[in-house]
């Protein structure tokens, strides 16, 4: 068991289901917080509450689509009064469909969007309002947010928006003592990168030669939702072996 730095806290995490949520989720409840767990995966949530349980939390699980945004405010409504309140908000959930320029759909550039752009700001909206006394609002976006590869135009640009609505809901939250930051993953051992093939390989840019791990952006993460972390908003921390800097 890690040090108890988020004893007492209330966390809701998106796509907690599985992969990169999951270990979010498990990161956060291992420093001492409960968490609310949303995916559309009923059974990656099972696993993941069971998880939770295991390091003495508690879960809250829902299956949610947040691309459904009319049912964001009751649901987070009804989640934060499960959980007794609510501290921190990770936007995870996201979605990538590799497709070059010229083929890309207005139902594909939609569909990308709506997950990983549309859906956060309005779970930020709905969650800020629980957010008594002030809280930590966690973005997940991705190296391709400034630095950018063929087949995936929607998909940068839908991170490359969560880097402006970091600072802009930073700027804006900030009276309410809310930060809101980023956190920027490389390529993360996960089974949606194996299920993307050749994407699941270490890229040169990424200077250290391994796939980033889980539990290193859910460490990442559990740091800007600390007290440690109170001075710090607007932000964007790149755990990506360097690929940021080129």
């Amino acid at each position: 068991m890690r040090e108890q730095g988020l004893q007492g806290k209330k966390a809701l995490v998106t796509g907690a289901g599985r992969g990169l949520g999951r270990a979010i989720a498990l990161a956060l409840a291992s420093r001492g917080a409960d968490v609310a767990c949303w995916d559309v995966n009923e059974e990656g949530l099972k696993e993941t509450a069971r998880l939770i349980g295991e390091l003495g939390r508690k879960a809250v699980c829902r299956v949610m689509d947040i691309t459904r945004t009319a049912e964001l405010p009751a649901a987070m409504d009804e989640d934060a009064a499960a959980l007794g309140g609510l501290d921190i908000l990770v936007n995870n959930a996201g979605v990538n469909r590799p497709v070059p320029a010229l083929e890309v759909t207005e139902e594909c550039w939609d569909s990308i969007l709506a997950v990983n752009l549309k859906a956060p700001f309005f779970i930020a909206q709905a969650a800020v309002k629980h957010m008594t006394g002030g809280g930590r609002i966690i973005n997940i976006t991705s190296s391709l947010s400034t630095n950018v590869l063929d087949k995936r135009v929607p998909y940068q640009t839908s991170k490359g928006g969560i880097n402006v609505l970091t600072r802009a809901l930073a700027l804006e939250w900030a009276p309410l003592g809310i930060t809101v930051n980023a956190v920027g993953p490389a390529i993360v051992a996960t089974e949606m990168t194996k299920a993307m093939g050749s994407s699941s390989s270490v890229h040169p840019k990424m200077l250290l030669g391994r796939l980033v791990q889980p539990e290193e952006i859910g460490s990442a993460v559990a740091f800007l939702a600390s007290d440690e972390a109170a001075m710090i908003t607007g932000q964007a921390l790149f755990v990506d072996e360097g690929w940021s800097i080129h």
